[in-house]
């Protein structure tokens, strides 16, 4: 069995057992979050899909941590100008495990 849910701005397909990582949530490590935003669910040829979400589906998982991705650096310039200007940036994510899905 798989969903689709959406979570941050974005889509995810994901099964029993996947690991995912999502938009920072406000959420503390080994704690239980529910996705009720779930736009399809699918079990072989079978599929519901939603309008805009499956009502009464729920996918669940276990955060198992909170980080940063790696930086990416951003550098602007402008030619004959002088200006130079150095940026980084670490997007912060969550680390999920989907422990079930509940059509």
């Amino acid at each position: 069995m798989y969903a689709i849910l959406k979570t941050g701005g974005k889509q995810y397909k994901v099964s029993e057992g996947d690991v995912i990582y999502v938009e920072k949530l406000g959420v503390e490590d080994g704690a239980t979050v529910t996705f009720d935003e779930v736009l399809a669910v699918g079990e072989g040829d079978s599929i519901t899909v939603g309008a805009p979400y499956v009502s009464g589906a729920a996918v669940t998982g276990t955060v198992e941590k909170t980080g940063k991705g790696k930086k990416i650096n951003i550098f602007k310039m402008k030619p004959k100008k002088g200006y130079r200007k150095r940026q980084g940036h670490r997007q912060p994510y969550t680390k999920v495990t989907i422990a079930s899905i509940k059509a």
